[in-house]
This record gives C-alpha cells, sequence and structure tokens, in this order.
C-alpha cells in the first residue's frame, strides 16, 4: 500500500565533521527565540494544530533506510461482495514483540491494528499503520555533515495483508471481535483508507499538552498507529458499524509544556539568510538523539538530553515540516494507557 524501506540502518552525526558544535548561550537563545515569534507568529493560533496533509506520498529519500522492511506481507485490499457479513477485530500487542517479547507490554507501549474476516470466503486480513523507517527515525533527525539543517526520514503508511498471526496478538495481547459490517461498508473503508494514506504521510509520536490535568490545553497531537485505528472506527461507524460496549485502551506518549513558540521552517531557520544561532541551538539539541551509540557515548547523551529538557527546560519540536520551541513543564515526560471508548454510531452521524 505504501513504499517499502530496505533493510540497513543509516545515521551518522556531527562529530563525523570534525567536531562538535560549539555551545550557544541559552540566554542568547531564549531571546532569539522571542524575537522570532514577534517577528510574524499570529496572535491567535489554533490549538491544537492541524496535523498537515499532502496532495501525494512522495517516494522515500534512499538515504532512508530502514533495518526492518516495511509491510513485508503487503497485499491489495479485496472488493468484498456487498451481502458479505465481515467481523472486526480489534488487535493490539507490544511494541516489538518480535524482538523484545512481551518486555514493552509491561510497560504498556502497545501496537495497534485491524483484523478482518469474510464469513463468506473465511479469509482474515490485517490492516495497520506504521513507520517506514522505525520509531527513532520518525522521532529525531540525521544530522549529516554535508547538510546544515536536520535530514528527516519521516514517514508512515497503511500495511494491508492476508491473514492474522493469532499467536501474535493473542499471547502478550488482544484479538477481540468489536463489530461486523457488510461487504459493501468495507469497500467504502477501502477507498477512503487509500486517500487518508496518500494524504497523511507522515508519522507524529508525540501529544503535547499543558498539564497531565483533564481537559488541559492540547498544543500538538500525535499521529500513529492507534490514532490510525481510531479513525478508522469511526469510519466504519459512519458507515453502519455498531460496536460492541468493551472497554479499549491505547498507549499515548505525552510531552507536557507551556504555550508553544513557532520558530519557523527549515528554510527560514537554516538557510541561506537564516538564524545561525537559532540553526545551531537545535542542531544541538538533536545531538544526543543519535541511535547506535556505544555505551559510554550513550550514558553522556542521556546526560546532555536530562539537562537540555528537565534542567533546561527546552524542546524543539518538529511538526508540519515546522519547527516549534517547548518550553517543558512538570512532569515532562509520560506515558499513559489510557482508554478511548469505541465508536457510537448515533453520536458519530449527529456530528457530522
Amino acid at each position: 500500500m505504501a513504499q517499502a524501506g530496505s533493510a540497513g540502518p543509516g545515521s551518522r552525526g556531527l562529530r563525523g565533521a570534525g567536531a562538535a558544535p560549539e555551545r550557544a548561550p541559552w540566554s542568547w537563545t531564549l531571546a532569539l527565540l522571542w524575537l522570532a515569534a514577534a517577528a510574524g507568529t499570529p496572535s491567535r493560533r489554533q490549538w491544537p494544530v492541524p496535523y498537515r496533509r499532502f496532495s501525494f506520498r512522495p517516494e522515500p529519500d534512499p538515504y532512508c533506510q530502514a533495518k526492518y522492511t516495511f509491510c513485508p506481507a503487503s497485499s491489495p485490499m479485496p472488493v468484498m461482495k456487498g451481502d458479505d457479513v465481515i467481523e472486526v477485530f480489534r488487535l493490539q500487542a507490544p511494541v516489538w514483540e518480535f524482538k523484545y517479547g512481551d518486555l514493552l507490554g509491561h510497560l504498556k507501549i502497545m501496537h495497534d491494528a485491524i483484523g478482518f474476516r469474510s464469513t463468506l470466503t473465511g479469509k482474515n486480513y490485517t490492516m495497520e499503520w506504521y513507520e517506514l523507517f522505525q520509531l527513532g527515525n520518525c522521532t529525531f533527525p540525521h544530522l549529516r555533515p554535508e547538510m546544515n539543517a536536520p535530514f528527516w526520514c519521516n514517514q508512515g503508511a497503511a500495511c494491508f495483508f492476508e491473514g492474522i498471526d493469532d499467536i501474535h496478538w493473542k499471547e502478550n495481547g488482544t484479538l477481540v471481535l468489536v463489530a461486523t459490517i457488510s461487504g459493501n461498508a468495507f469497500n467504502k473503508m477501502a477507498k477512503w483508507v487509500k486517500r487518508d494514506n496518500e494524504t497523511g504521510i507522515y508519522y507524529e509520536t508525540w501529544t503535547v499538552q499543558a498539564s497531565p490535568e483533564k481537559g488541559a490545553e492540547t498544543w500538538f497531537e500525535s499521529y500513529d498507529c492507534s490514532k490510525f485505528v481510531l479513525r478508522t472506527y469511526e469510519k466504519l461507524a459512519e458507515f453502519g458499524a455498531e460496536f460492541k460496549k468493551i472497554e479499549t485502551n491505547y498507549t499515548r506518549i505525552f510531552l507536557y509544556s507551556g504555550e508553544p513558540t513557532y520558530l519557523g521552517n527549515e528554510t527560514s531557520i537554516f538557510g541561506p539568510t537564516g538564524n545561525k544561532t537559532l540553526a545551531l541551538a537545535i542542531k544541538r539539541f538533536y545531538y544526543p538523539f543519535k541511535p547506535h551509540l556505544p555505551t559510554k557515548e550513550f550514558l553522556l547523551s542521556l546526560l546532555q538530553i536530562f539537562d537540555a529538557v528537565i534542567i533546561h527546560r527546552q524542546f524543539y519540536l518538529f511538526y508540519n515540516f515546522e519547527y516549534w520551541f517547548l518550553p517543558m513543564k512538570f512532569p515532562f515526560i509520560k506515558i499513559t494507557y489510557e482508554e478511548i471508548p469505541l465508536p457510537n454510531k448515533n453520536k458519530t452521524f449527529s456530528s457530522l
């Protein structure tokens, strides 16, 4: 359904250029952030910032390589007979279970997908949405010596294939019937998935909120596997699905900050007439997040991350291909496993 990434990691860092970047004083950085905000940021912003959609999905850059191939068993979505009855299954299992078993399941870090079964043919299908180049590449950039700006390998896409791996989903997770739909409804959903997949091209790890309190302002929404499942459930309800009344929980990764400050895009920050001090501060922030570090350098990087995010309470977010500054607040970061109810058909229709 989307272009697959090939195998093999690829990451270098600023040290490949010969030296780590010179540290920019935090006071100067903050002053420049204020000037950037005053220079052209609208006084009233829409929160959460709307996720940007695109007219088509670009070809992945050859530099971006995945350690594990994206959607290796991909198959086209079938056209169902209109009078078929399709069973819809909620699928959930620990992230990277194939490598770490149920380890991340104990931390409630779960991956979500949807299963389908045709009662006419007896065939099963799995549909999920995840990163083309693994989570780290979607969350943090590569700092390439030959490029001034951080380089992002960030795409997410839908994957559809025949069969459901019952053991994978049942052993440490969930495989449960949540609804039935007609073949016609499935076909409508398939057309919607194609449009959604072509226009929503990049993955967003973080949900950014003002605090953990209920009703707190949300600055940015995540765009990940669980959000795809939730969007699909809403569409199925719109097409007539009636969902069972069962508890459904999803993993969410939160950052907590005061109101974000818009900084600019790649050209305005890193271009020929960009802000060199701000550009250096952003690259300095991302530098400790590079992958595949030796143990000693990894521990040093953790200290640098702790210093930036917890001590200095700063985070640079890349969203909609633009950069934002987050003034971090306690508890800074949190992973939750929250209940989000299955859609109610009547409520879904009334909100359209």
